[in-house]
């Protein structure tokens, strides 16, 4: 079985890989364009994607009897595959769910403290020559530890989120979610969205990327933030309106926010670049070696059960 693999993954995968199939690795780190993700799935029986490949429906519409059988995608999210093209042409589509769940929360808790106790703001100054020195009003931020956090998604990296601040920083846990979920520990669910803003000290995006979560961060949400308040994104970049998040942060109308995903990635806007209120990383959320080897290994699993006629462990379509 030939299987393309669409950028690099780390050597144990790569090695695993060569076990079971044919591979072509590709050295690019750029997403594949339009014409490759055709040929490809006219060329391969197994394609191992991942962010950035947007195999879309126009994609397959031009695509008849593809011979690939499975995209086995690099990673829990996989809003950039059109599920229900991919299904019409007969192609399955696999994710790694769980592989990701508590490096993505440790993310996120990273980019709570750096955003909130202003850590990138004080390394540049650092950095830059300038630090005069301590003194009692330098560089004052928010002191979590017992605040509210507001996490917007349940699942389970919302949940690992909650955890994490509930028990390590004794903050009050309030969530959005379309249905109530069983926790233990205690968390409340708000019904509205505007509810949340108001009230967290800290907003957390949790939630899977896609159309019904398209710009579900926009100029209301940040009106009815308190103006202490930070925005913390590990989700999808166009989970939220960049243009509305880089206006309240220009205004003030929040205290800063913290981004590890951007709406048009690995496009960064210079308003927001030069913001000392935003604490910006470069999609960091799963970038441990361990992580990668096991989401690497989830999606080789679902290749092989896939190509072998079975039904892959993690089918999403």
């Amino acid at each position: 079985m030939r299987v393309l693999m669409t950028r690099t993954y780390p050597e144990r995968v790569i090695a695993e890989a060569q076990r079971h199939f044919e591979v072509e690795i590709r050295e690019e780190s750029a997403p594949l364009k339009v014409g490759q993700m055709r040929g490809a799935l006219a060329l391969y029986d197994g394609i191992m994607p991942t962010l950035g490949d947007v195999f879309s429906a126009k994609v397959f519409d031009e695509t008849e009897n593809p011979r690939c059988k499975v995209l086995a995608n690099f990673g829990v999210g996989f809003n950039h595959i059109d599920g229900a093209a991919a299904r019409s042409a007969g192609v399955a589509v696999t994710n790694t769910p769980g592989a990701v769940t508590d490096a993505t929360a440790d993310l996120a808790m990273t980019l709570m403290l750096m955003a909130t106790r202003r850590a990138g703001e004080g390394e540049r100054l650092v950095r830059a020559g300038k630090w005069a020195g301590w003194h009692p009003t330098q560089m004052l931020g928010l002191h979590v530890s017992g605040k509210t956090v507001g996490i917007v998604g349940m699942g389970r990296i919302g949940q690992a989120i909650a955890r994490r601040c509930h028990f390590g920083f004794g903050m009050k846990v309030i969530y959005a979610n379309r249905s109530a979920k069983e926790l233990d520990f205690d968390a409340t669910r708000v019904e509205t969205l505007t509810q949340l803003a108001q009230q967290a000290d800290v907003v957390m995006l949790a939630v899977p990327g896609g159309a019904d979560t398209h710009h579900l961060i926009k100029a209301p949400f940040f009106e009815a933030m308190k103006p202490g308040g930070y925005l913390i994104n590990i989700a999808r970049g166009d989970v939220v309106d960049e243009t509305s998040l880089i206006n309240a942060l220009q205004k003030g109308q929040i205290a800063g926010g913290g981004l590890d995903v951007y709406e048009h990635e690995p496009n960064v806007p210079e308003a927001l670049r030069i913001l000392d209120n935003a604490t910006l990383l470069p999609h960091l959320g799963t970038a441990a070696l361990e992580v990668r080897e096991k989401m690497g290994f989830m999606a080789l699993n679902n290749l092989r059960a896939a190509l072998a006629g079975e039904v892959p462990p993690n089918l999403v379509n």
